[in-house]
Formats: structure tokens, sequence, C-alpha cells
């Protein structure tokens, strides 16, 4: 037994030692057997501790790890963006969830082992698995507030660590870990636990219902147009769509089903449109503000989502839109601010074609508008994100000067946001804005004047991005996932 700084002996579980796999299902097979074990003996040993008195030893269990070590550099195909290391090394990445990841990471050390030619090493790593995320994990437990118990609780086990729940991998700031191998993967086992549990606070839903691709939307009307088409789509056995899983984890299989009330709504309500395979859509409600924009992003970035985009309305800039028009995002101004500190203003968050291809056939599919004629209802442009709801307040002469200079068409809360966190996490992303006022021009956001457009333009609005969604779904992910979103020393894994 080790000892630890509260003078306790440390008791840990007993783990297989480190094995060499060539087969990704078995080595996923192994993640699952060590995550087990140790959340099991966490678990279990916490619960021992609830009738308060002061445990006799210190409970350590440790994450799993993948890693991998290769002399050579791989021949790959250049258009890949992922799957392979960029130079000859020993990388290493802790690992949770692997139940919930599994398919992920099956596919992640599938690519690695063909690319390199090399087989994968599984064991324990060296990372403290926190009580509170092995707790979380299972089902019943949840670890008291500190000073609930008679004894400190770091004592006894050990507790979230920012030096390894921070976002120092994906902000470039870290590029080995303290043992000296280089980073496998964006994320470490504690930052994605930390995630998984904020997503299940924010939006009272489990992460293993999340889809693949993700709407991010800021009215509560598109979420009505949701279920809507969820209903139908559960009507449609050629749907390929199994379940519509609500806010609080309620499930429909059929459209006729029942959706029981939510005594307390979430601070992000959300909603997922299941495929059997994960292929499906999740639609977040993040409401107003750059803040929630950010905080939304951040969590579901650890589910490698395939894509995200942003379907919510927008103030039109230009004298000659109309309320109903859409807005097609290629650049951003960002004057959001809540994400200065990670991604400096000056980087550029360039559009991605694929995803921008996607929305544009997608318009033209549900308005049955195309080529120039498109362009009555749709104009492609920058999008203006601020951090000022009220920013029509303020004197006009500095803010229009700012926005005609950037040749912004549209101004919202969170459109920059999103496109931002995506082009940090890796993830694609896009835009395409609904124009609900133009306060430049004297048309403002007012009940009696939003009614009837809110009525006539939410459901289009929303096919269109749903219809984007599924065009993307066919989509090769090595043509999805865009060189563009990757740095020089870049993670293997997606």
């Amino acid at each position: 037994m080790m000892k630890s700084d509260s003078n306790l002996p440390v008791e840990t579980v007993p783990v297989p030692a480190p094995e060499y796999f060539s087969d990704p299902v078995k080595a996923v097979d192994r993640l699952c057997e060590l995550y087990s074990a140790a959340t099991e003996f966490l678990t279990q040993n916490f619960s021992a501790t609830l009738n308060g008195e002061m445990p006799k030893a210190r409970f350590r269990a440790y994450y799993p790890e993948v890693r991998l070590t290769t002399t050579t550099y791989a021949k790959v195909d250049s258009r890949l963006s992922y799957g392979h290391v960029s130079a000859p090394g020993t990388y290493t990445a802790t690992i949770t969830r692997p139940d919930l990841f599994r398919n992920y990471l099956e596919q992640q050390l599938q690519l690695l082992m063909e690319h390199h030619g090399v087989e994968i090493l599984i064991g324990a790593s060296e990372t403290p698995m926190p009580v509170h995320f092995a707790a979380g994990a299972g089902e019943g437990v949840t670890v008291p507030q500190d000073g609930a118990m008679d004894f400190t609780l770091r004592d006894v086990f050990d507790v979230p660590d920012l030096v390894t729940t921070n976002d120092a991998i994906v902000n470039g700031e870290s590029t080995t870990h303290a043992d000296g191998t280089c980073h496998l993967a964006a994320f470490t086992a504690q930052r994605v636990d930390y995630s998984l549990a904020r997503l299940s606070h924010y939006t009272a839903t489990d992460p293993e219902h999340f889809q693949n691709h993700v709407l991010f939307t800021n009215y509560q009307f598109y979420v009505e147009e949701f279920e809507a088409y969820a209903r139908a789509a559960l009507a449609d056995p050629e749907s390929g769509y199994v379940a519509f899983v609500s806010t609080g984890n309620h499930s429909l299989t059929k459209p006729d089903g029942t959706i029981p009330p939510v005594d307390k709504m979430p601070q992000m309500p959300t909603y997922h449109l299941k495929k059997a395979d994960g292929s499906g859509i999740t639609l977040v409600n993040i409401g107003v503000g750059p803040s929630n924009a950010k905080t939304a992003t951040d969590h579901i970035a650890v589910l490698r989502p395939h894509v995200w985009l942003m379907v919510g309305h927008c103030a039109g800039l230009r004298n000659s839109q109309s309320l109903g028009d859409f807005v097609l995002a290629h650049a951003y101004l960002r004057e959001d601010h809540v994400l200065d500190d990670d991604l400096p203003v000056w980087v550029p968050i360039p559009p991605l074609a694929e995803v921008q291809i996607a929305l544009e056939d997608a318009v033209e599919e549900v308005t049955k508008l195309e080529g120039y004629d498109l362009k009555r209802i749709m104009r492609t442009g920058t999008v203006a994100t601020i951090d000022n709801r009220n920013w029509e307040l303020r004197d006009q002469s500095g803010p229009v000067h700012r926005l005609s200079q950037s040749r912004a068409i549209a101004l919202d809360m969170e459109s920059a946001t999103i496109a931002a966190n995506g082009f940090r996490f890796r993830v694609p992303y896009g835009t395409l804005l609904c124009v609900s006022d133009k306060p430049l021009h004297g048309e403002l956001k007012l009940p009696g004047m939003a009614s009837d457009f809110y009525k006539t333009q939410v459901t289009r609005h929303l096919l269109i991005g749903i219809n984007a969604m599924e065009r993307l779904a066919k989509m090769p992910l090595e043509r999805l996932h865009s060189r563009k979103l990757r740095s020089f020393d870049e993670t293997a894994f997606l």
C-alpha cells in the first residue's frame, strides 16, 4: 500500500497488467473492464462511508489509458485530417465512459492500427479517478457537498483536479503530458467527465441520448416544431428515426405517445431525434446570449459530434432585407468576448464548404427557389455577434460604422460563439439565421409585429436545418471533418 498526504494507507483496485491489442473491439473491451473495476471500487467504498465515520484507508482508482508508440512516420491519405500522429513517439490518452464512446473509440483505434502498423497498449493510467465522477456514472449514488460528512472527503478519495480538467490541449497550450508522452486525444478523461456531468445538469437529458448532428436555437418555437417533426418521422418507418427523447429523459417510440410535463425546466432544454447508430439530430434551446452558447458547446464538444449548426433569429442590417429572409453566414464579426482568452479575435473562423453547400441546397429544396432567385430571400455574408442585447439603445454612430465596415448583414448574440467554439474544438460548424427584425430601419422586435412572422416562418426555417443535417449525415466523415480545423501539431483522435 502507498502512503498519501492524509497519512492513511492507500487501497487500490487490482487491475490486469498493461496489454497490447491488435483488435480494436477487444481493446475497447479491456477499457470497459478497467473502467468498470475502477468505478465499482470507488462507489462501493464511498457508499460504505455514508455512515459518516472516518475510514481507516484512502481509496484510489485510476482511469484506463490508451498508449501508442511508433518509430516511423505514417503514410496516409493527405486528405485525412485525423487517425494518425504527426511524428514518431509515444502518445497517450486517459479514457472515461468507454461504454458511451465505444463506437468512437473502436473507429479511432482501428485507424491508428492501420496507419501505423502497430498494436495499442491498454492499461491503467497514473491519473486518479475522482469519486464524484465514479459515483456519477452509476445509479442512485450522490456525493454530498464538502462539510456534510464528519471527515474531509479529499482525505479519503480523489476529487476533481483542474490540472487535468482544463482545455490546455485544445487551446494549444499543452503539447505533452507530465510523463513526457504526447497527447493522443483533445480531452483528458477528467475533462470529459466534467462535461458529461454538466450536460446532464444543463440539459436534463443523459449524454447517451445526444446525436452526432446538433442544432442550436434561441427560441422555444423551434422546439415545438421539432417535436411535431419528430412525431411525423416516428410515424414513417422509412425515416430511420427510432425514438424522440425530451427534457427529463422521456422517450417516445410511437408518434402518438405522451410526454409528461417537467416539474422544472433546465437552463438549456434539449431534445433528441434518435437513430440507432447515433446519426440522428439533437436540438438544444440555448436561449439568448454568448455565455449560454459557449457553455453548451464547451460541454457538447467532448461527445465529438460530427457537425453543429446555429438555426436562430437575427436582426437584419440591410434595408433590402425583409422579415423572414434567411442569412447564411460565411464570416463572423466577433464581439461576444466570451472566447477572447481561449481563441483570440485575430484568429479567422473560415466557412466550411461542405456545410455551406448543404445549407444552401437545403434552402433551395425547402423553398423551391434556386440560383439567382434564391438571392431574393437569402443573403450570404458576415454575421456580427455581440454581448449586449440592447445594443439599439446606444448612440448608433459608433456601432453602425463598425458594422458597415465589416460588411455585416445580420446581428445576433450566439452565432459567432458557436462557430468559434466549433473551430476551437475541431467540430464542423455553420449558421443559417432568419431575420426577425430590422432595428436600423424602424422594424423593431415587438409582439404585434412578430407574431405573424413566427407563425409562417419557423417551420420552414427548422425544416431547412433538419434537411441540411440529413444531407451532412450521408457525407463520409473524412470529407466532413475538414483539414481547416486542424493545427500544426494535432491529436490523432477526431
